[in-house]
Parts: structure tokens; sequence; C-alpha cells
């Protein structure tokens, strides 16, 4: 099974994908992008068409997408595309805990990188170094940082430290996505995508 994970941005943060195999006991990175900044949400869907419909992922992948923001529409205009696998929309939050069904998820951010950290640790993730955007991955890993503002909120992620952290995004939301379904939650399907 394939999860593909997309984190959307446009003029500022590039749209990026990330590709997950779950091959037991591992997940493997198989596939890293980042979408040219600038790039509307009509080309994004389009590609994401000719990803999920690959030849080895079609009819076997779960595309999960930041439903954050305006990700809303996006998540729409990806439904009507009538993609052929599960859709999953994330909002991300700065919550305490992850809830929802079906296709409609909230989950703190810091749960999303959580995972990915885990998993890095476990053994149970492996990044193929002739990724194209391998290095870029790692950068934006080992730049994720936990600030406090002066309100005292907490802050997680890349900024300020010389890396977005899109494609770190991408690839929590592939494999955030893997673990439930290993673990047996939110195993449910959607249909009609």
């Amino acid at each position: 099974m394939f999860y593909v994970g997309l984190d959307l941005g446009q003029r500022r943060d590039h749209s990026a994908i990330a590709v997950v195999e779950k091959v037991l006991p591992r997940l493997l990175v198989r596939h890293l992008e980042r979408v040219p900044l600038g790039t509307s949400y009509t080309a994004v869907v389009s590609r994401m068409r000719e990803i999920v419909q690959h030849v080895e992922l079609r009819g076997h992948c779960a595309l999960v997408v930041d439903g954050t923001g305006v990700g809303a529409p996006v998540v729409d205009a990806l439904r009507a595309a009538r993609l052929g696998c599960e859709l999953c929309a994330v909002t991300i939050t700065g919550g305490d805990h992850e809830h929802g069904h079906g296709g409609a998820w909230s989950v703190p951010k810091r749960d999303l990188i959580a995972g990915v950290q885990v998993l890095l640790e476990r053994g149970e993730l492996r990044i193929a170094k002739a990724l194209l955007e391998a290095g870029s991955l790692v950068r934006e890993l080992l730049d994720m940082r936990i600030t406090m503002a002066g309100n005292g909120r907490v802050r997680l992620g890349a900024d300020g430290f010389g890396e977005h952290d899109d494609l770190v995004i991408a690839l929590a939301l592939g494999c955030w996505r893997a673990r439930q379904t290993q673990i047996g939650l939110g195993t449910s399907r959607l249909t009609g995508i």
C-alpha cells in the first residue's frame, strides 16, 4: 500500500508531495517532490492525478492532504477529480489530541512530526538517498525546532532556521496515515471519490 502526503503551499511555501510505501515492518520513502512556487492549485490537483494513477499506485494508495486554511477548497477539488484512491483531509492543529473519522481529521502538528521521529529512531522509515529531494528532506528534519513565543504559545517548525518544513509535513502526513492503518484506526475507505 502507498500513502501519498500532500502539504499545500503556493506563493511563499512550496506544495510538497511524499510517497511512502508500506512494506512491513518498514515504511519506504519512494518519491519526494516540491511543486514550483506559484503553481496553481488546479495544476496541483492534476499532478496528484498523475501520481495516484501511476501503475504501481493505482488502486493501492491513500492520499492524505493538509486541509488546513486554504486546503479545504483543494480537498474539494481533489474529491471532485475522482482520483480512485482513499482521500483523507487532515487539519493540522496546535491542540493536544487528534480526532475525526472517515475522511476528515484534526491532528496536532507535534504528533505528526513526532511520528516521523519515532519511525526514524526505530529504523522503520527508510529514505532512499537517490531521491532528488532527499537532501532537502534531511535538512528540513534537522532544522525542525520547538520555540516558545512571548505569549506562551509553542511553535513547531523550521521557519527562521534556513529551510521550510513542507517536505517534512508531506512525509509526516503519509506516515501518519500508514501508522493509523497499521494499528487499526480509521481504516474505513471513502467511496465515490
